[in-house]
């Protein structure tokens, strides 16, 4: 049974998943990254968060940033709205320490590290799942913090079209088109969007004192383009092929200068494709094979200032053997090649990874547990071995009990190691040990979940003033706690989280005790939504307390609570108009210091969608 159902996952694993509080199916409740094998929600002892293609027009999100803000564990840090730079922390974690994939393929830039968010256009985007805690055991480098994997529309059924044009504040507008079918056995989906945003100031800089450190009170606009296709054919019982492709190129203005540049080109890519087999019904096989393209040209003034082009090369081969009942081995190779061309001159330009990983999987009773390992061969610093073990048992009512222990790691980046003048190519790789208990249960009809963490990171990369450059001198404990109830009153649906953290520094020095930089000591996020027939209403609250905006905890950001109004009125079952309000209050808020953030804006959007 869990061969057929880990089958089902890969063959058709951009299927919608019902985010918390919707009517499930069996389909639904499937998820594929916190184990790389298809798992129901209930089943999975990771922390596991699903925003689904519905989830995505509730909220009517116009970036995936939006999509995630508020979800337990997440914050976000934005350098002046649209297109602009978007740092993510999961758990505390840095940016660099979430992994990121898109169906499948490991994507983000060799040189600066995140991946950018800010890029990926929310249209083309059928689900994304969320998994919380450290996952090297399974993925390798990065995954200190977890792992955020982005499905895009896989397509299947009738042959559909949809459309959807929109705009709103700061002369936004935006329009996409898109097409789906298949026949019984075989899928497809093809799409583009365009966007284009006047914008608004990004940055109140001073000059010698912080942000951008320049005064250029101008008006800092966005444009995007995206396309993506993705199509696949499944071979009755013997498997499946299935091949996609994304690629969004933008435009955006931002306050710079004649070093640092105030433009910049990027263009954004991600191809792959994956072969199922099942030579036996008790094994199944994946090949999978991606490239992930990282290309930025800076200019100011239109003049050039800087060329970074990198690019991902990843294969993978995973063989899932079912031992029996609820019994899964699962074993793998990773391969990964990492390349630079740019205008500086990188001592190193390309560099190589091998990953060889299992897991066991085992439902014993009431109790579950699952064990996973992993080494990691790399160019740079050698061999690197993680592990995670995991343990839930059921107590019966809808109540579950889970613990869990892993260790992660970060390579360094080719900016760490190899960029000229500053690189330091003796860095060792970041290291992390978490542990994690939770309980999660129903009352009536609430449901709820509590979990509890801490992560040590130790060898954190950071800049040595002593020998001018970056070595591994800091290390950090962040403990938090997450909570998260979804229930219905008088006929409203609510979902509620709270998240608590303190990512204490505890690098020798003056900053010993500080806590790390703009990761909010708490946040919350309110959803409420109700629908009268044909109109569908709902609000967000969403709240942030203290952070600090550096190191030496001298620039404090205030906390904020915004408030966004929505609203839909369905004309058919295809066609809708949907409003939404962001920043009801007009809160003037800072997510990172000198940076300003879009206030009280109007954005509607016409939606067809058959």
């Amino acid at each position: 049974m869990r061969i057929q159902l880990l089958s089902l996952a890969l063959l058709w694993s951009s299927a919608p998943l019902y985010a918390a509080g919707e009517a499930p199916t069996e389909l639904a409740t499937l998820v594929v990254t916190a184990t790389r094998t298809a798992e129901t929600v209930d089943e999975t002892l990771a922390s596991v968060s699903v925003v689904d293609r519905a989830e995505i027009e509730r909220l009517q999100a116009r970036s995936v940033a939006d999509a995630l803000r508020g979800i337990p564990g997440f914050a976000i840090a934005n350098s002046g709205g649209r297109g602009q730079p978007t740092s993510f922390f999961l758990r505390g974690s840095d940016s660099d320490h979430v992994l990121v994939l898109i169906d499948g393929v490991k994507v983000g830039s060799p040189t600066l590290g995140p991946a950018p968010f800010q890029d990926f256009p929310i249209d083309q985007v059928e689900r994304i799942e969320v998994v919380r805690g450290p996952r090297s055991s399974l993925y390798g480098s990065e995954a200190i913090g977890g792992v955020i994997q982005i499905f895009t529309r896989k397509g299947g059924g009738a042959l559909a079209p949809r459309l959807s044009v929109g705009g709103g504040r700061y002369g936004t507008a935006n329009g996409s088109l898109g097409l789906s079918g298949g026949g019984e056995s075989g899928w497809f989906d093809v799409s583009g969007r365009v966007e284009d945003s006047g914008g608004f100031n990004a940055c109140n800089g001073e000059p010698g004192v912080g942000g951008c450190f320049v005064d250029q009170p101008d008006r800092d606009g966005y444009r995007n383009a995206a396309g993506h296709a993705r199509a696949g054919y499944r071979f009755g019982d013997l498997g499946a092929v299935d091949v996609h492709w994304l690629r969004s190129k933008t435009d955006t203005e931002y306050d710079g200068s004649a070093f640092g540049g105030n433009r910049s080109a990027t263009l954004q890519q991600v191809a792959g494709g994956k072969l199922v087999m099942n030579p036996r019904p008790d094994w199944t096989s994946t090949l999978g094979a991606g490239r992930s393209w990282d290309n930025l040209d800076v200019s100011f003034e239109g003049d050039f200032v800087d060329r970074f082009d990198t690019t991902r090369d990843t294969l993978t081969w995973q063989n899932d053997l079912s031992l029996g009942e609820d019994l899964l081995l699962t074993a793998g190779i990773d391969y990964q090649r990492d390349q630079v061309d740019s205008t500086l001159d990188y001592a190193v330009d390309s560099r190589r990874n091998r990953g060889f990983f299992a897991e066991y999987q085992a439902g014993l009773g009431a109790q579950r547990i699952t064990l996973s390992a992993r080494h990691d061969h790399n160019d740079p610093f050698g061999g690197h071995n993680s592990g995670t073990a995991a343990w839930g048992y059921s107590l019966g009512n809808g109540w579950r009990l889970s613990a869990s222990l892993g260790t992660a790691f970060k390579a360094p980046t080719f900016n760490d190691l190899y960029y000229p003048f500053f690189g330091n190519p003796n860095l060792d790789p970041e290291t992390s040990r978490s542990a994690e208990l939770g309980l999660a249960g129903e009352l009536g009809a609430v449901s709820w979940s509590l979990n509890l963490y801490q992560t040590d990171i130790d060898d954190l990369i950071a800049f040595d003033a002593l020998v001018q450059r970056p070595a591994n001198i800091d290390a950090a404990r962040i403990r938090g706690l997450e909570a998260v109830v979804t229930t219905a009153i008088a006929g409203w649906d609510l979902k509620a989280n709270l998240t608590l953290l303190d990512p204490g520094n505890r690098s020798a020095g003056p900053n010993q005790g500080n806590l790390l930089p703009r990761r909010p000591e708490q946040s919350l996020r309110l959803d409420l939504d109700r629908e009268f027939g044909n109109i569908s209403l709902g609000g967000t609250l969403y709240a942030v307390g203290r952070r600090y905006d550096d190191l030496a905890n001298r620039f404090e950001l205030d906390p904020y609570c915004l408030v966004d109004l929505r609203a839909e009125y369905r004309f058919s079952s295809a066609l809708g108009l949907q409003g939404r309000l962001e920043n009801l209050f007009d809160t003037h808020y800072e997510t990172a210091a000198f940076y300003n953030q879009p206030g009280r804006g109007l954005y509607l959007t016409l939606r067809y969608t058959p």
